[in-house]
């Protein structure tokens, strides 16, 4: 048996343990054989010691996170309970992770997660950065807040934000309306994340003023983007052209996001992403910079975490299993092509 005593001076109870203890509830469910109780200041665990031990490691990272003025919602308690470890990817409020940027209502706008500290960071020495990842780790989110900062602090004078309007299953000749109309659902992501950094007045001017621009990337072409802070989000549903003719636009005194999910490429199936060969042929260019964000760093519904893991294991699996089929076939090839010179001239006749 094992008695453990957490004291939580200076947390919050309610942040920590949810309104009639409903995230404490969750702890005492996930570990029913041990007693859990809350008195004051201290929470007392009483059990078998391993699962004390582990009930004080989840215990001691939902503190954590109420400690760094981050929110413990019931799905990242769920989450720390069913074996993540979100405690580890996310971000001490210290001084090293101050405000990007300050958005509606004054609403403190941070990065939540280790990767997303280095996405800043790498874009502030660095005029083109790639930022690569799955859905849902803040990739766009922390684009646009770097560059609402940027037109904020009047390093640029005008924020483009573009995305190819690639149709991922459907068809946008069926939707309704002009060609504004069928293109704005493609750029619906980016307006979300400018709701977030403006007044609904300020940003109403700033669209209509054209200082801040959203547009489809074949608006592009032609243009010189200069003393401007771009952001090019789906890159990975760019052909090698456009995402060369994009690139190309960049003026002097421009500064460019470029982000991508590879493993969401809705191209052609034998059309090759335009961002993967990027990736590649610009990887040595000095001023340059990529960031890999990973699931880890997802910060939506604590469930994306595990469907973009279990899509990648899947992916994996595919993967290995395609190249043990290509092995086998050439060592079929190899075998067959040793047997033939093996025969003699007379059985070749």
């Amino acid at each position: 048996m094992s008695d453990i005593i957490l004291t939580i001076n200076g947390v919050d109870p309610v942040a920590l343990q949810g309104e009639n203890n409903s995230k404490l509830n969750l702890l005492k469910e996930a570990y029913p054989t041990i007693k859990i109780v809350s008195r004051g200041d201290n929470i007392k665990i009483s059990g078998e010691k391993k699962y004390t031990q582990r009930a004080k490691a989840a215990l001691e990272a939902m503190i954590r996170i109420v400690q760094n003025n981050q929110e413990l919602t019931v799905h990242l308690v769920k989450d720390i309970l069913q074996g993540g470890t979100p405690h580890e990817h996310l971000l001490a409020n210290d001084n090293s992770n101050s405000a990007i940027v300050y958005g509606r209502n004054g609403k403190p706008i941070k990065a939540k997660t280790v990767n997303q500290k280095k996405l800043i960071d790498v874009a502030l020495q660095n005029d083109i950065v790639f930022a690569i990842g799955p859905a849902g780790t803040g990739k766009t989110y922390t684009a646009v807040a770097l560059a609402t900062r940027a037109l904020k602090e009047r390093l640029v004078k005008k924020i483009i934000l573009t995305r190819p309007a690639v149709e991922a299953g459907e068809s946008l000749g069926f939707l309704p309306g002009d060609l504004k109309d069928k293109v704005d659902p493609y750029l619906r992501p980016l307006y979300d994340a400018l709701d977030d950094m403006f007044p609904r007045e300020k940003l109403d001017y700033f669209m209509t003023t054209r200082v801040i621009e959203v547009a489809p990337l074949a608006y592009m072409r032609g243009r010189t983007l200069d003393h401007a802070f771009v952001i090019l989000d789906e890159a990975q549903n760019t052909t090698s052209s456009q995402l060369k003719m994009f690139l190309t636009r960049l003026g002097p005194n421009a500064k460019c996001i470029i982000t991508g999910d590879l493993s969401q490429i809705d191209l052609p199936r034998n059309q090759r992403s335009g961002l993967v060969i990027a990736l590649d042929l610009l990887r040595d260019i000095e001023g340059i910079g990529r960031v890999n964000l990973s699931a880890d760093d997802v910060v939506r519904h604590r469930l994306v975490k595990q469907i973009i893991r279990a899509y990648d294991a899947d992916s994996e699996r595919k993967k290995a299993e395609k190249e043990a089929e290509k092995k086998a076939r050439k060592e079929k090839y190899d075998n067959g092509l040793l047997e033939a010179q093996l025969k003699s001239p007379k059985d070749n006749e």
